[in-house]
């Protein structure tokens, strides 16, 4: 399915992540974080670049690996991606739901 998101038609799957993670860049990020009641800061955006850089690398996202990542501390992680972080994060990311989020 189709969605404009910053001013473009966006591939995005019934649960509004992006299909084609080429169609991200930084405007789509920001209106996706806007639309999940998040405004980016720094932090977010640390958050944002290492689950891409775990995508890349094909490797598995999961709350305990982002514990472990060094780049956020846990409490922060939810307090930044309130109600559900993992699977926030990962769609202002532009990339799939985890297999670990339900």
């Amino acid at each position: 399915m189709k969605k404009i998101i910053a001013d473009r038609e966006i591939d995005v799957n019934e649960e509004g992540y992006l299909i084609d993670f080429n169609q991200w860049d930084k405007d789509v990020c920001a209106y996706l974080a806007e639309e999940q009641g998040i405004s980016m800061t720094e932090k977010h955006w640390e958050v944002v670049e290492y689950l891409q850089d775990k995508f890349q690398k094909e490797e598995p996202l999961s709350i305990r690996g982002i514990k472990k990542s060094g780049v956020i501390n846990i409490k922060e992680f939810y307090s930044l991606f309130p109600g559900g972080p993992l699977k926030k994060s990962t769609l202002i990311a532009g990339i799939p739901k985890p297999k670990s989020c339900i």
